[in-house]
């Protein structure tokens, strides 16, 4: 059975930096993806790795957040800089199967789900 396990939320000023790590058991990872919903709103994907290293993010955080994986880890992180107070919400990682590149943000395209931690931006 694959779990997901997130850690590294926690409460920050507006400016300042997380990073979120994203740790995989039962067998190797192999699409991941990070999402995040804010109270009230919907899932929405902030990072995806599609293929190889090729990374893809919605507009509302390029150039400010970054996904790795470590294969030897077994884990996925998201570096998160220059964090906004709309950053706040809960981040959830995710992992499917080989899919179409244009799915890779979106939520139902993944089958399994951490349990999410919570990121706190303060103005």
């Amino acid at each position: 059975v694959v779990e997901l396990v997130e850690s590294g939320g926690g409460s920050v000023q507006a400016g300042g930096s997380l990073r979120l790590t994203c740790q995989v058991t039962g067998r190797p990872f192999r699409r991941m993806g990070w999402f995040r919903q804010a109270t009230g709103k919907e899932r929405e994907g902030v990072a995806a790795i599609y293929i190889g290293s090729s990374d893809l993010y919605p507009d509302s955080v390029k150039g400010r957040f970054t996904m790795s994986l470590d294969k030897a880890m077994n884990a996925a992180y998201l570096q998160m800089n220059k964090l906004e107070p709309e950053d706040t919400g809960v981040y959830y990682c995710a992992e499917r199967a080989d899919a179409p590149w244009y799915t890779a943000l979106s939520p139902a395209a993944y089958e399994y789900w951490g349990q999410g931690t919570q990121v706190t931006v303060t103005a």
